[in-house]
């Protein structure tokens, strides 16, 4: 594991433009309890502290508690209030968050969390926070692979994916992955034909056994070369970012890079490892006092892990040339 003193002070500072929408960045993760919510906060203040305009989305659906992570209390205007038209603009939902520059949107459980959202109602939202007047907008999103969080990671411009050293962890990434890869080709689809095709690559057993992208994009390919190749391009663009949290050895440090070999070799994708955080006390006892981490904490091993993914973050942030369309809303 490297030492990384990483500060505001050598922090790259972000061209933003009042004509160019927000950077959109989703933390996601196949499983639940592993940092999620913490990266998202932490991130939210490094940004902030480097003169962005940052806005956080509590974009769980089932368990909104990225306010206890910023040590706020439960705002009283949440999305809901939005969704249900309580409120005009999505900017009326904003709650200051005690740091200079970062807004909270606080989660609506009473309705996004319902099994019964309506797809136009989901993508209204998105397209509304997408297009806030601010300069970054950071989602932390739910765990699993449901419909709404595939999209909601896809909508994003940078969609990191989190995950712990162990076993279930690391199958639940694969499987976050391939679903959202699956989920944008689902997405970018018309014909019926192929998007039956993909809806049976999503299904655990399926008459094609189809087991990875690789396997669809043969199937697809003896149907239809040249959408085949379309596929192909697709793959070769979709990279999400992966971090790895709670690094306790050299061991877990290396499995980024392992996890990124596996996943080109198997399923042609490849993912932009760009760190990991140490595992580091200070965390639960942040959580246990319900305070930011980055609050007071300035100097330790968890802070310098934070701030170098915020670094990694920032330079792809710059490289992006249309900020705010995401994959699915362009």
């Amino acid at each position: 594991m490297s030492q990384r003193k990483q500060t505001v002070f050598d922090f790259p500072k972000l061209n933003h433009s009042g004509s160019r929408n927000p950077v959109v960045i989703g933390i996601g993760g196949g499983k639940g309890g592993i940092g999620k919510t913490l990266l998202s906060a932490n991130l939210g203040i490094c940004f902030s502290r480097t003169g962005s305009k940052v806005v956080l989305v509590d974009a769980d659906l089932g368990g909104a508690n990225l306010h206890t992570c910023l040590g706020v209390e439960q705002p009283s205007v949440s999305m809901s209030d939005f969704v249900q038209r309580r409120v005009e603009t999505i900017e009326e939902t904003i709650t200051e968050t005690g740091f200079v520059g970062l807004g909270l949107i606080s989660g609506a459980q009473d309705f996004l969390g319902s099994a019964n959202i309506k797809y136009t109602q989901k993508m209204r939202v998105l397209k509304k926070i997408l297009g806030m007047n601010t300069d970054i907008v950071i989602m932390d999103l739910g765990s699993g692979t449901s419909f709404n969080v595939l999209d909601f990671f896809l909508s994003c411009d940078l969609g990191v994916v989190v995950m712990v050293p162990e076993p279930t962890s690391l199958e639940n990434s694969y499987r976050f992955v391939k679903s959202a890869f699956y989920r944008l080709l689902r997405h970018k689809e018309k014909s019926d034909v192929f998007r039956k095709v993909i809806e049976q690559a999503m299904a655990s057993q399926n008459e094609y056994d189809i087991r990875s992208p690789y396997d669809l994009i043969r199937v697809v390919n003896k149907m239809d070369p040249e959408r085949g190749d379309e596929y192909k391009q697709l793959l070769w663009q979709f990279r999400p970012a992966l971090v790895i949290n709670q690094v306790r050895t050299q061991e877990d440090a290396e499995l980024g890079e392992a996890v990124r070999a596996a996943c080109r070799k198997y399923f042609g994708i490849d993912l932009d490892y760009i760190g990991d955080l140490v595992y580091d006390d200070s965390v639960w006892k942040a959580v246990r006092k319900r305070s930011a981490l980055l609050k007071d904490n300035t100097s330790s091993p968890i802070s310098d892990s934070l701030w170098h993914v915020a670094r990694e973050l920032a330079k792809r942030m710059e490289a992006l040339e249309e900020p705010g369309k995401g994959k699915i809303l362009g």
